[in-house]
């Protein structure tokens, strides 16, 4: 048939406009004479037109044109009279043409939102470059060993980087910086090192204990000036502590004891005493610390303690990491743009931000993240650091809320030349200048602790907008919430902080990203017993429906037996599955609203283990190509939690992080065939009646596998399931079992697949 385009129609209007019915006949057959109505012929709406306005084909012979359109037309539509043919549809010869299509209406897709800090609200993420984001985090302050405070911000922007890069498809290019240059590490570096060399002049009793009472004197005066209830109740414990040394000390430093109880005593006091006595060192000798390669141990040391704590968190190393120890030029470079602009000024050596100046300016505003803030002495001296809140260093700011950007170096302190003299960057303009010279004038992303706000993050905003002269220098600004220690504020310098490497002595890596994931990142969280029981059950249910699933996969079967007719349970489960992806995704567009995903993967679990336990009771094997696909998609979304660290295609590896070998595939076809070898023996026994094999048996089972880290579950009528299972959790399981007492316990088959308790009978002829 010939195509109808718009171009080819024919124009019947000034036929039709003839009001003489016999001359408008006669029009028609002229204008049909140029016309192939037959051979490729197109029917259009034209034609339809004229077509109704015509009783019945003309009886004049020389009118022939007009007939024999007449009757085509009538062939396809029929009577001139009768409807038009529905949905328009178009014929040549008398064939029919598919009818035109409309895509559906869909529904409308889910966006990406992000809690922004600038805002206070969840806002559309768009990125200023396609799918590029560039992101800049605040690193840590490399002085003392890494606490789970830390471990709160990174694991959280870990598993937010991982869900935009392997989830959303966000090509992200992730910077984070180390600060090496800082008060606290100035000050911490120089008592290590007084309180070295004072260890190594190994000081006799009387004189310890002559300059403990020295070091006291000012500790307690310190004391009494502290308002805050936790810090004083801190300070009164060291105090106490080193008391009770000293104490434990003095009678045989009297009598002129000697020997290795003295001596033990000697160490037990500097060691009680080794904050005080270093605090009090550093008041006397502190500004006679002249090497700069002093200052520079410390951070590198605990840097590299930081690189393993994240490494051992399975956190994502950074894409770009900075220090500020080797951006001292560009950090220089920066203050003095500052300065050119009209927003910094020099005093006294040091150079300080015109915070007033820079908020009368048009087009700036100073404290965009925390107004409130704006204003809060404690907070900025807090910002400046213990070292730049003298008295002096305070006269030299036009203003309270003004903020150094250089610090002129004091004696004791570490230095480097610059047009104002030998001085230290200050702390906000570290980043600032590290950002700038790698993102540019605008970041997508720029990250950091809920406390880091105010004055740290509202300084940098401040700065880099004075030296780029805008007002975006960041789109999207992210804050991770605080961590508690059940219930109670975590604080490094009030020594109530738990380090990485004690908490991984209790829980695994992913154990405490779990326990991360069952709480928004931007709220607080409590470490606490409680929380990480949550984690542990829900691992341990992932982990029973990955084995139950692993177990249900080995089974032998045909190649063609691998597909089973679906009935309605199926049915029901599969669009349960689908319901619950798309409540995943939701969900993550809200915020990376995880803890929603975990309840949504919990509640599939359920759903699959409710569907295997009546598969089970019919005596019928569940569908393994469906209950694969929600295995594979659960291991899926836990890869892209960062909570599956191993390559994995389906479930927790069984090997332990860092190990080469996986062990699942390695060692089951022998756990298999030992498998059979009991179901065999067993069924001997049986048949034979003979207890003691089936006890030897039951021995294998409940005493023998699990030190080995491995499971057998029997099932009445079923084969033996295998599973490989963590050591230690089949040891507490067997702990359990025996303080359970027999006549509660569950009778063999009666445990639902994926059940935290193992289905054996207590007897060995079960």
């Amino acid at each position: 048939m010939a195509g109808s385009s718009a171009e080819h129609a024919p124009d019947y209007r000034s036929v039709l406009s003839i009001s003489d019915e016999a001359a408008r006949v006669r029009a028609l057959n002229e204008h049909l004479s140029t016309r192939s109505y037959v051979q490729g012929f197109s029917l259009s709406q034209a034609d339809v037109d004229a077509f109704r306005q015509l009783s019945g084909p003309p009886a004049d012979a020389q009118l022939f044109h007009v007939a024999r359109w007449f009757r085509h037309v009538a062939a396809i539509l029929g009577s001139p009279r009768a409807p038009a043919p529905p949905c328009g549809l178009q014929a040549s010869r008398g064939r029919r043409t598919q009818p035109p299509w409309s895509p559906p209406a869909g529904s409308e897709p889910c966006q990406l939102r992000l809690y922004n800090s600038l805002t206070r609200r969840k806002d559309v993420f768009v990125p200023q470059d396609g799918r590029r984001v560039t992101w800049y985090c605040c690193g840590p302050t490399v002085y003392d060993a890494s606490h789970m405070g830390h471990a709160r911000s990174y694991i959280s922007f870990d598993i937010l980087r991982r869900v935009l890069r392997d989830y959303f498809k966000f090509d992200v290019f992730y910077c984070m910086n180390i600060t090496d240059i800082d008060d606290k590490i100035i000050k911490r570096a120089r008592q290590n090192y007084l309180f070295e060399q004072y260890r190594e002049k190994q000081p006799q009793a009387v004189q310890l204990l002559e300059d403990v009472h020295a070091a006291l004197q000012p500790f307690s005066a310190k004391l009494r000036e502290t308002s805050d209830p936790d810090k004083r109740q801190m300070l009164e414990r060291l105090e106490r502590a080193v008391r009770l040394a000293a104490e434990a000390l003095e009678e045989p430093a009297r009598r002129g004891l000697a020997g290795e109880e003295l001596d033990g005593r000697v160490q037990v006091l500097l060691e009680e005493a080794k904050d005080l006595l270093s605090d009090w060192l550093d008041s006397m000798h502190g500004s006679e610390v002249s090497d700069n390669s002093i200052f520079s141990k410390l951070p590198k040391f605990w840097e590299a303690e930081f690189h393993k704590d994240m490494e051992a968190l399975n956190v994502l190393p950074p894409d770009v990491l900075t220090r500020v120890s080797e951006y001292v030029p560009e950090i220089v470079d920066f203050v003095r743009k500052i300065v050119d602009n009209g927003y910094g000024y020099v005093s006294n050596g040091s150079v300080y931000f015109d915070t007033v100046k820079f908020a009368n300016s048009e087009g700036h505003c100073y404290g965009k993240l925390v107004p409130e803030a704006v204003g809060d002495q404690k907070a900025l001296q807090e910002g400046e650091g213990d070292l730049s809140v003298s008295a002096e260093r305070l006269s030299e700011k036009r203003s309270p809320s003004d903020f150094a950007l250089w610090k002129a170096s004091k004696p004791g302190e570490p230095s480097w030349p610059c047009p104002w003299g030998k001085g230290r960057p200050g702390w906000h303009i570290e980043c600032s200048a590290m950002a700038g010279t790698l993102l540019g004038a605008s970041m997508d992303l720029h990250g950091g602790g809920f406390d880091l706000r105010f004055p740290h993050h509202d300084n940098e905003l401040a700065q880099s907008e004075a030296y780029f002269e805008n007002d975006c220098w960041v789109r999207y600004f992210l804050h991770t919430g605080h961590l508690t220690i059940a219930g109670c504020k975590m604080s490094k310098s009030l020594k109530n902080f738990i380090t990485i490497k004690d908490a991984l002595k209790k829980h695994s890596a992913r154990q405490l990203r779990l326990a991360f994931l069952m709480h928004s990142w931007k709220d607080a969280l409590d470490y606490s017993a409680n929380s990480m029981e949550s984690a542990l059950q829900f691992e341990k249910l992932l982990n029973e429906f990955f084995l139950n699933v692993k177990d249900l996969l080995r089974a032998p079967v045909e190649v063609a037996g691998q597909f089973e007719k679906w009935e309605d349970k199926e049915t029901e489960l599969n669009k349960s599955f689908y319901d619950k992806k798309a409540a995943v995704h939701e969900a993550l567009c809200d915020n990376v609203d995880t803890r929603t995903v975990l309840e949504e993967m919990r509640a599939l679990v359920g759903q699959c283990n409710h569907y295997m336990a009546a598969r089970k009771a019919a005596r019928r094997r569940p569908n393994r190509a469906l209950l694969e696909s929600v295995a594979r998609y659960l291991t899926h979304m836990l890869k892209i939690f960062g909570a599956i660290e191993e390559e994995s295609s389906l479930g927790f590896p069984v090997g332990g992080p860092g190990t080469s070998l996986n062990l699942e595939p390695t060692v089951m076809p022998y756990l298999q065939v030992l498998s059979e070898f009991r179901e065999g023996v067993r069924r001997v026994a049986r048949e034979h009646r003979v207890p003691e094999v089936l006890q030897l048996s039951d021995a294998l089972r409940d005493d023998i596998l699990p030190e080995l880290g491995v499971r057998f579950e029997d099932h009445e009528g079923l084969p033996t399931v295998v599973k490989l299972v963590d050591r230690d959790t089949l040891l507490r399981e067997r702990e359990e079992k025996k303080r359970t007492p027999v006549s509660s316990r569950l009778p063999e088959g009666s445990a639902w697949p994926g059940s935290t308790r193992n289905p054996r009978h207590p007897r060995g002829n079960a």
